[in-house]
Order: structure tokens, then C-alpha cells, then sequence
């Protein structure tokens, strides 16, 4: 027992209040604001445990709290003692060891490092009992306290309240988590088409993958007459069995476990449900004894119609590696640079804002054949560092839906990353921007970290990380996983340019000025991926005969203010002699030049150079239908000869 005159730690950076339990009062927590008290693991039970002799009696169990996407991640420690270990650093005293002092230190990734953590051991409890997560168990404290501890890093319990298994995976982990929808699937009976067949299933994926990883399916909205699954609620895949049905057919079969640890399935597959009868009575006996509280199992085309979507953690080998879990091949070689976007110099925007070359780039060299992850992780768009360092996420007083589907929208902005290949280091880099990527997000994602696999041969290649709105201020770290060896470094920025990225040269210009709108169902054709494009307002340029080609401005000027600006921008297409083609067919051919991708702004502005001959200019909106006044203004130089004194 510990000597009577020490004190037990008290952790003030985190104490047992009302300051730890709540951040804005607006979830159902509060109700239990008056009723809640601290007790440390002595004060409720006779023989408290960090750990239980039977894995089983460790499961995780959730409580009052609305965290299960965190407590489904917690059970990704329990398929790896390397990966506990370093979460929960062994070695530290127990409740009957004399150099207990009513602390406990975890270690959580965040952005990059891994962060220690201490704790005191008091617990948040109702009448008597723990009232957020516990173990099977209740003397065994593993998971209240890493609970507490996430708390402390995310600035309170009530900041637990929904979020993303992907997001908790990482953090206690380090390494990677991939989202799929199974949403498609269930459309099609889980079949998909092309090559590999019914081998690329996700079923049939969780099967090869089930003894190596973390996998988490999710329900994101509620089933009629389902109630048992919940809304907005995650649950661990603890099994995947392939049977062969008593007719010869073959069945696949998933173990759910339902952290809560209550509510039986009622669906065919529940014990003495009508699914066993196409089994044989021993498999029947079999997969049934392996239940335990809060799991049942589910039939492969059930599984794709109760659930949306799997979360899959990669697996971490003992060396720190992570797995592909697509080859199986090991990641053995990792880099990582920070990086940010900023408003006015490096916030571009997606690749419809013209600003996008002014985003981070980064050179990553692949010296040899690699499967390769590149990732973006940001940064909580605000966020407040406490004491010892630790980072504390925003605290916000905005309802939002509980669960694993919410959304940080004011956390976290919009994402995405696109790769090229490049010939060598210097490069035409408007040139580059504008080919086909080798590799890209298909969206922008309001998520903490978007990734992409890809398989590289040697040589160069251009990585860029873009917000999808233009000039939003943010940090990022960004990660290479690879096969095969790979460095990374910053491309390095020049001085900023004029907004129109050329200077417009000295000497006398003539300028006129057209002015046009955008009407829906008319005019506002959108941009030359919709056909309606032909319809947008169509504008005559004639570049006279002369010594050469003649040097032209065309800006494009929408009428707006500057928070109800419209993406926006142009093309110039050349007219054939003889004008043969009409304006539709005319529209329909390569453009000469163009001022793309639309921007979300004012104006947009092109110099260029272009022939004696005749042209049509093309202002557009991003999307039809949207309907806004502009001037498009053309500038042409005066090009006078040389005056000559005798």
C-alpha cells in the first residue's frame, strides 16, 4: 500500500471539474452536469487492474459518452502489444505498487510526434460507476484512463462527442486509415465489374484483411425498423468466416461488436434467427458460442444494407512500418515535410481558381519501381496550445449530429492533392499545371487527412495540396509511405507576381469595352464542361494586318461585390477563313487560348499575343445558370514606327 503521508497527484492542466467534462454544454452531457463526480479506480472497486489476464474481459464498453468512433480505435491496441505498449508505456505503478502516486502518462500522435500525456487517475462517475467508457470488466482501467487522456489532448470529454474512427486510428497509431462506402455495393448486391470481379469486393477485402488490421463499419443514418443499429454510430468487425451453405452456396459472414455491449441484432442471423437454417447445425454451434456482449453476426448482403461505410486502419508492424492494404508490401520508407497555405501568397485554391500554382509545392523523387501513400494531414483551423505543449482542439458552442459522420466544417476545410510527373526539377510549371495529373483526390474532403496510393515508376514528381476555396489560411503536414526510396522536399517559392501573372508592357494602348451578362436558361451557359457552354454571350475580336502579332489584354469584369463573386473566365477561340463554321460549331473546337480555371473573383486578366485574323471571346460562370452582369475590356497596344531626326 503507498505511505499514508504522500498525496495522490492532482492534475491541474486537467482537473476533475466542470472545465474537463464540458466545453459548450451542447450535447446531452450537460444534463448530467449536477450528478457527476470524481473516483479514482481504488475508490470503486476492491482490486483495480490496468490491464485483465483474459483479453475478453478488456473489451472496450461504451458509456454515456457519444465517443464510440474513439473506443472503436481503442480496439485496434488490443490486436497489437507493440502498438499498447506504445500508447500506454509499460512498467508504470499500479494501484498495489508502493511507488503509486495516482498518475498514468499515454502517448498519442499528433501532427507528426508523439506526444506524452499525464493524468490523473479520478474518473468521471454516476452513482457509484463509471459513467463514460469501461472494459468488460469494471476493475479494469486501460480504457477509462486513455479516454482521459484523448480528453485532456482534445480539451474536454464533451469535445469526444462525435467524430471520425479514421482520425482516432491515426492518433493512436501514427500510420493510416482509409474510409470506403458501401453504399455502391449495396446498390449492386455487392457485385462490381471489371477486372478481379467479386475478388475486389469490400467483404471480401475485410476477409483477407481482418487478422492484420482494425476494421470499423459505421451506420450514418437510421433504417426504418433497425432502431438496434443506431444513428450516426460505429461498430467493430471483430470477424469475417466464409461458410459453405447447406446447398453448396458459399456465405460470408461478419461478426459485429456493438460498443455499447447492449441491444441483441434482430436480423436474420440472431441466435435462432431463420438464416442458420441454410448451415450446418455445427457451424451454426460454433460461430454462435464465439458471441460474446454486445456482438452478433450478419450475412454479407445484410452487412451492405444496414451499414454505410468501413473504416480500415493499416496494419503497423513491430519495426514501426506500416502495410499496404492492397499488396501487403511493406512501407518501409517514410518522409514528411510541413507546410501551409496563406492567405494572399500561398492559398490558391483548387484547380478552378487561377491561383492554384500559387499553392505548396513539393518535389518528391521516387528512385525506384514503389507503391507509394501521400497524405495531407491539416491542422485544426484554430486551435489553443496548453500547458506541457499539448494542443487542444476548438472549443466550439455549435450543435452539430453525433456520431462518427459529423464533420469538423469549422475545424477543417476542404482538401485535396493532385500529383504530376515531371521530365526533371525545372519545369515550365504552367505548363505542368495544366496537363492531366497522374494522381489526384477525386474531391476536396472536409476531412482531417485525405491520401492517395499510387504506383510510381522512378524519376520526378510535383506533388501540390490545395483548400478548395482561395485564400484559406491554414497549416498541413504532408507524408510519403513507400515501397521503395523516396525523398521530399519544398519547392521554393518566387516573389509574388501581379495578380495576372504577367506585367503589362510599356507604351500606348487602345482600349474597349463590352459589356454582357449571364441569364439563366439563356445566356449562362456555364463552363466548357456542360453542353450548354455554346449558349454563353459570344464577343468579336478583329486583330487588323501589321507588322506582327499584336500585343492584346482581355480582362473580364464581373459586377459584384467581392463576397458574392461568381467563379469566372474565358476562352478565345480563332475563326477559320471564310468563317465558315457558325458560333455553336465555332465553340465546340480547341480554344487559341484561355483564361482558366475560373476563378472566384472580381476580375480575371490574360495578355497574350495573337495574328491578324478574326476571333471570338467566351467570358463564362463556372456552372450554367448562373446569372451576373460584366465587362469584358480589351486592350490593344499602339504600335507606332520609329520617329526619326535628321
Amino acid at each position: 500500500m503507498r505511505p499514508p503521508s504522500r498525496e495522490l497527484f492532482r492534475d491541474a492542466d486537467f482537473p476533475a471539474s466542470d472545465s474537463s467534462l464540458f466545453s459548450s454544454f451542447s450535447t446531452p452531457l450537460a444534463q448530467f452536469r449536477e450528478d457527476i463526480t470524481w473516483r479514482r479506480p481504488q475508490e470503486l472497486c476492491a482490486a483495480p487492474r490496468l490491464f485483465a489476464d483474459d483479453p475478453q474481459e478488456g473489451q472496450v464498453k461504451q458509456g454515456l459518452l457519444g465517443d464510440c468512433w474513439l473506443l472503436c480505435a481503442c480496439a485496434a491496441l488490443q490486436k497489437s502489444q507493440h502498438l499498447l505498449e506504445q500508447v500506454i508505456p509499460p512498467g508504470q505503478p499500479g494501484w498495489r505498487d508502493p511507488a503509486y502516486r495516482g498518475s498514468f502518462t499515454c502517448r498519442v500522435w499528433q501532427f507528426g510526434r508523439w506526444v506524452e500525456v499525464t493524468i490523473d487517475d479520478r474518473l468521471p462517475c454516476l452513482a457509484g460507476r463509471l459513467c463514460f467508457s469501461r472494459c468488460q470488466r469494471e476493475d479494469v482501467f486501460w480504457l477509462p484512463l486513455l479516454e482521459k487522456v484523448y480528453a485532456k489532448v482534445y480539451g474536454s470529454y464533451e469535445c469526444l462527442w462525435a467524430g471520425q474512427v479514421a482520425d482516432a486510428l491515426v492518433d493512436l497509431t501514427g500510420g493510416l486509415a482509409e474510409r470506403w462506402s458501401l453504399k455502391d455495393e449495396a446498390r449492386t448486391g455487392g457485385r462490381q465489374d471489371g477486372p478481379g470481379g467479386s475478388e475486389h469486393r469490400t467483404c471480401r477485402r475485410l476477409l483477407r484483411l481482418k487478422d492484420r488490421c482494425l476494421i470499423s463499419c459505421s451506420v450514418l443514418s437510421p433504417r426504418a425498423g433497425a432502431r438496434e443499429s443506431g444513428e450516426f454510430h460505429a461498430f467493430i468487425v471483430s470477424d469475417v468466416r466464409e461458410l459453405r451453405g447447406r446447398a453448396g452456396q458459399g456465405l460470408l459472414l461478419l461478426r459485429i461488436r456493438n460498443p455499447w455491449g447492449r441491444r441483441c441484432w434482430r436480423g436474420p442471423w440472431r441466435e435462432g434467427g431463420e438464416g442458420w437454417s441454410l448451415v450446418d447445425p455445427a457451424d451454426e454451434a460454433a460461430l454462435l458460442s464465439q458471441l460474446r456482449e454486445g456482438e452478433f453476426w450478419v450475412e454479407e448482403a445484410e452487412f451492405l444494407q444496414e451499414f454505410d461505410e468501413v473504416t480500415v486502419g493499416f496494419p503497423v508492424t513491430e519495426a514501426g512500418h506500416l502495410q499496404s492494404l492492397y499488396s501487403e508490401k511493406e512501407l518501409c520508407h517514410t518522409q514528411e515535410l510541413p507546410g501551409a497555405w496563406v492567405k494572399g501568397q500561398s492559398a490558391g485554391g483548387c484547380r478552378n481558381n487561377s491561383g492554384f500554382p500559387s499553392n505548396p509545392k513539393f518535389w518528391l523523387r521516387v528512385s525506384e519501381p514503389s507503391e507509394v501513400y501521400v497524405a495531407v494531414l491539416q491542422r485544426p483551423r484554430v486551435c489553443t496550445a496548453g500547458r506541457a505543449g499539448r494542443t487542444r482542439a476548438p472549443v466550439t458552442g455549435d450543435r452539430a449530429p453525433w456520431g462518427p459522420a459529423r464533420l469538423l466544417s469549422k475545424d477543417y476545410q476542404a482538401v485535396g492533392l493532385h500529383i504530376w510527373k515531371v521530365e526533371k526539377r525545372r519545369v515550365s510549371l504552367p505548363r505542368v499545371l495544366s496537363s492531366p495529373p497522374v494522381a489526384g483526390t477525386v474531391c476536396h474532403a472536409y476531412a482531417r487527412e485525405v491520401h492517395l496510393r499510387c504506383e510510381l515508376s522512378p524519376g520526378y514528381y510535383l506533388a501540390v495540396p490545395s483548400t478548395f476555396l482561395k485564400d484559406v489560411p491554414g497549416h498541413f503536414l504532408l507524408r510519403v509511405f513507400s515501397s521503395g526510396r523516396v525523398s521530399l522536399s519544398a519547392v521554393k517559392t518566387a516573389a509574388p507576381s501581379a495578380a495576372s501573372g504577367e506585367a503589362q508592357p510599356a507604351g500606348e494602348w487602345e482600349t474597349v469595352q463590352l459589356r454582357g451578362s449571364w441569364r439563366a436558361g439563356r445566356t449562362a451557359g456555364g463552363s466548357r464542361n456542360f453542353a450548354s457552354y455554346p449558349c454563353n454571350p459570344c464577343f468579336p475580336l478583329a486583330v487588323p494586318e501589321g507588322a506582327g502579332p499584336r500585343c492584346i489584354r482581355i480582362t473580364l469584369r464581373q459586377h459584384c461585390r467581392d463576397s458574392e463573386c461568381h467563379p469566372i473566365g474565358f476562352h478565345v477561340f480563332q475563326v477559320p477563313d471564310g468563317g465558315s463554321l457558325g458560333a455553336a460549331q465555332l465553340l465546340l473546337q480547341d480554344p487559341l487560348l484561355s483564361c482558366v480555371p475560373h476563378c472566384h473573383t472580381q476580375e480575371v486578366s490574360r495578355l497574350c499575343h495573337l495574328s491578324a485574323g478574326t476571333y471570338r471571346i467566351v467570358p463564362s460562370t463556372y456552372l450554367p445558370d448562373t446569372e451576373g452582369a460584366f465587362t469584358v475590356t480589351i486592350a490593344t497596344r499602339i504600335d507606332r514606327p520609329p520617329s526619326w531626326r535628321l
